[in-house]
C-alpha cells in the first residue's frame, strides 16, 4: 500500500491553519478589545502579554499558504482567484496592525492614542475579512474547466458577512480569556466579565452558522441531518454545549487557565464541524483533494522539507511560550 500523499498534505495544511487560528486568534483578540480598556496602563499590560510571541504566531499562516501552493496548486489558483480581495484586505490589516504594534511603544504619550486606534482597526480588519473569506469559501466557489467561474464580488453575501462578525466575536473571546490567564487585579476582573458575555455572543453565532451551513448545499445537509451522519456527528454540537457549560462554571469559580482552554476547545469543535461539512472537497463544492493534487513527485519533495521545518516551528513555539509564561504586571515591559 502506497503513501497517501494528498491526505498527508491535507492534514498538514489543516493543522497549520488550526495552529494559526489558535495562536494568532488571541493576539488579534487583544486588539479587538482595546476600545473596552481605555486606561493607558491596562493597555500597556495587554500589549505586553502578547509582545514576545505575536510575530511568531503568523508563521503558521505562511505554512498553510505555502503548503496549499506546493501540494494543491489547482486549489490555490481557484481559491485565490475567488478570494483575493478579502485575503488582500486581511493582509493589509495584519501589516497595519504590526506597524501600529511596534510604533506604539516608540510614540510620545500624546501620540500613542493614534497607534492604539490603528492597532484596533488593523485587528478588526484582519479578523473580519478572515471570517468573510471563510464564509465565502464554505458557501462554495463556482468552477468551470478547472478555473474560477464566479465574479469579482461573489465573496460578499449575507452568510460570509455573518461569518466575519462571528469570527470577530470568537477572537475577542480568545483575547479576553487570554487576559484572564496572563493578568491580575482589576484588568483580570474586567476580562472575566467580558469573557462571560462574549461566550454567549459566540454561541449565538455558532448556532446561527450551524443552522445556516446545511442549507447552503444539499450534500452538506444530508451529511449532518440524515442517518448515519446524524448519529456519528451528533457529539459535535453536544460537546459545544458541554464545553460552554464547563467554561461558565470555571468563570464562576475564578479559575484562570480553564476559560482559555475551553475557548480553544470551542474553536476546535467549530473547525471539526467545518471539516465534516466539506470533506473531501478542498474547493467547495466541486474539487476534491485528489483532483487538486500536484504530481506525487512534487508532493513528496515538498513533504521532506515540511517534515524538517514543522518540528522546528513547534519547538520554537513551545520554547517561546515557556520562556514568557506566567503573569504580566504593569511593572514589566517587553520593548
Amino acid at each position: 500500500m502506497g503513501i497517501d500523499l494528498p491526505l498527508i498534505w491535507a492534514v498538514i495544511i489543516l493543522f497549520g491553519i488550526m495552529m494559526y487560528v489558535f495562536m494568532d486568534g488571541f493576539d488579534l483578540g487583544i486588539g479587538l478589545l482595546y476600545p473596552l480598556f481605555p486606561d493607558k496602563i491596562e493597555r500597556d499590560v495587554m500589549m505586553n502579554t502578547v509582545a514576545p510571541v505575536w510575530d511568531g504566531n503568523e508563521t503558521w499562516l505562511v505554512l498553510g499558504g505555502a503548503g496549499l501552493l506546493a501540494a494543491f496548486p489547482l486549489a490555490y489558483a481557484v481559491i485565490l482567484s475567488a478570494l483575493y480581495i478579502p485575503l488582500t484586505l486581511m493582509l493589509i490589516g495584519l501589516i497595519f496592525r504590526g506597524v501600529a504594534f511596534e510604533f506604539r511603544f516608540k510614540a510620545r504619550d500624546h501620540e500613542r492614542h493614534w497607534w492604539d486606534k490603528a492597532f484596533f482597526l488593523g485587528s478588526l480588519t484582519a479578523t473580519f475579512f478572515q471570517g468573510v473569506a471563510l464564509g465565502a469559501y464554505v458557501q462554495g466557489i463556482p468552477v468551470v474547466a478547472r478555473s474560477y467561474a464566479g465574479g469579482t464580488f461573489d465573496w460578499i453575501s449575507p452568510f460570509s458577512l455573518f461569518t466575519g462578525l462571528g469570527l470577530v466575536a470568537g477572537y475577542a473571546l480568545l483575547g479576553s480569556s487570554w487576559l484572564i490567564m496572563k493578568t491580575e487585579g482589576r484588568l483580570q476582573l474586567h476580562a472575566s466579565l467580558l469573557t462571560s458575555r462574549l461566550l454567549w455572543v459566540l454561541l449565538l453565532f455558532i448556532a446561527g452558522i450551524s443552522l445556516w451551513t446545511p442549507l447552503i448545499d444539499v450534500q452538506i445537509g444530508d451529511r449532518w441531518l440524515s442517518l448515519p451522519g446524524l448519529l456519528l456527528f451528533a457529539p459535535v454540537p453536544l460537546l459545544v454545549v458541554l464545553t460552554a457549560w464547563i467554561m461558565l462554571r470555571a468563570l464562576r469559580q475564578g479559575r484562570q487557565h480553564a476559560p482559555f482552554v475551553c475557548t480553544l476547545a470551542l474553536f476546535f469543535l467549530a473547525y471539526s464541524g467545518l471539516g465534516i461539512s466539506l470533506w473531501p472537497n478542498i474547493v467547495p463544492l466541486s474539487i476534491t483533494i485528489a483532483e487538486a493534487s500536484a504530481p506525487p513527485q512534487s508532493q513528496g519533495f515538498a513533504l521532506v522539507g515540511a517534515l524538517l521545518i514543522i518540528p522546528v516551528i513547534l519547538m520554537y513555539t513551545v520554547w517561546s511560550y515557556y520562556v514568557f509564561r506566567g503573569k504580566v504586571s504593569q511593572h514589566e515591559a517587553y520593548h
